[in-house]
C-alpha cells in the first residue's frame, strides 16, 4: 500500500455506495467514487449542503451517477425512514462507508432519541443503520462496511455505568468514547459477519489530523478548538487527503477485513494509508460484546443471530 493515492481506486463501476455526511470527508469520498464510476448515495440531514454537494461533483464530473438522501443520524426514526426508501430502491448496496460525526459540543446535547448527541450520532446512527442496510449488503457480491474512528479514540474509554455521560459530561471525554465505540463495532461486526457467513467486510479507518469544518460546526469557530482549526490550518492535511485511508479500506483489492488503516506518519496525523494503531481497549472483546448487546437494546434494531460455526474470526 505504499504511497497509496485516490488514482490507485479500482474502477467502481456496476457499484452503489452509500456515504453519510455531506462536506468534508464525506465530498471527498463521494467524489473520488463517482469519478472511478460508482453510483454514489450522499446522505446527510440538510437538504441544502447535499445540493451543493452534489451540485459541485456534478460540475466537475458532468455524468456522475450521484444523488442526495435525506438521513439525520441523531433520529432513529430517519435511519428507519431512509433504510427503508433504499430497500424500496436498491436489489443491493455494494458499500457502505460510516462517516458522518459532530464533535466536541461545548455543552451536553441529546439526539431524538435522547441519547448523548456524540454517542447517537457517530456511534448509535451507524449501528441502527448498518443493521437496517444489512439485508442490502448481503445481496452484494462483495459487501463491504467502513466505519470512521479517529485517533481520539486512543484516549477513550467506554463507561457502561454512564455511556450517556448524564453524570459528567466532558466534550472530548465523549468523542473520544464514540469513536472508540466505532472501532469496536468495526472489529465485532466482522467477527460477527465471518461466524454468521454473512458475506459482508467490515474495515476501520480514520483520517488523521484532516482540514474540514467539524471542529467549526459544534465547538464553534470562535472555540478554541475552532481558532486552532482556523488560525494553524496548515496542521490539518487537506480533506482529500484525509479521505484517502476510507477511500483504501472501501475500494483496495489488498484491505483485510478486520483491520484498521490510517495515515502513516507524524504519529499517524497525515499521509498515506497504512495499518493503524490498534488502542489496547478496543481489542477487549467481552465489552465489544457488551457494548453490541447495550446497542441493540438502545436502538431497538437487532443483526441476525450469528450461528456459532467455529470459524476463526479476525481479531
Amino acid at each position: 500500500m505504499t504511497n497509496w493515492t485516490q488514482t490507485d481506486i479500482p474502477p467502481q463501476h456496476g457499484r452503489t455506495a452509500v456515504i453519510t455526511g455531506t462536506g468534508g470527508l464525506g465530498y471527498e469520498d463521494a467524489l473520488a467514487l463517482a469519478r472511478a464510476g460508482a453510483q454514489v448515495i450522499l446522505a446527510g440531514r440538510s437538504p441544502q449542503k447535499g445540493a451543493e454537494s452534489v451540485a459541485r461533483i456534478r460540475a466537475e464530473l458532468p455524468t456522475a451517477s450521484i444523488r442526495f438522501e435525506a438521513l439525520d443520524l441523531a433520529s432513529l426514526a430517519s435511519v428507519a425512514a431512509f433504510a427503508e426508501r433504499l430497500g424500496r430502491e436498491q436489489d443491493s448496496l455494494d458499500l457502505l462507508i460510516n462517516n458522518a460525526a459532530v464533535m466536541t459540543p461545548p455543552k451536553r446535547e441529546e439526539t431524538s432519541d435522547g441519547f448523548e448527541l456524540q454517542l447517537g450520532t457517530n456511534y448509535l446512527g451507524h449501528f441502527a443503520l448498518t443493521a437496517r442496510l444489512l439485508p442490502l449488503l448481503r445481496r452484494a457480491p462483495h459487501g463491504r462496511v467502513v466505519s470512521l474512528s479517529s485517533v481520539a479514540s486512543r484516549a477513550g474509554r467506554l463507561d457502561f455505568d454512564d455511556l450517556q455521560a448524564r453524570r459528567t459530561y466532558q466534550p472530548m471525554a465523549a468523542y473520544s468514547q464514540s469513536k472508540l465505540a466505532c472501532l469496536m463495532f468495526a472489529f465485532e461486526l466482522q467477527r460477527r459477519s465471518e461466524t454468521g457467513r454473512w458475506g459482508v467486510d467490515s474495515v476501520a479507518a480514520h483520517p488523521g489530523i484532516s482540514r474540514t469544518d467539524l471542529l467549526h460546526n459544534a465547538p464553534g469557530r470562535r472555540s478554541a478548538a475552532g481558532l486552532a482549526r482556523s488560525v494553524l490550518w496548515f496542521l490539518f492535511q487537506p480533506a482529500a487527503q484525509g479521505a484517502v485511508p476510507t477511500l483504501y479500506a472501501a475500494t483496495a483489492p489488498a484491505a483485510r477485513p478486520g483491520h484498521y488503516y490510517g495515515p502513516n506518519r507524524l504519529g499517524e496525523t497525515r499521509g498515506h494509508p497504512a495499518e493503524a494503531r490498534i488502542p489496547p481497549q478496543a481489542t477487549d472483546r467481552s465489552a465489544a460484546e457488551r457494548l453490541w448487546r447495550v446497542s441493540e437494546e438502545l436502538t431497538g434494531v437487532a443483526f441476525p443471530v450469528a450461528a456459532q460455526t467455529g470459524q476463526t474470526t479476525s481479531r
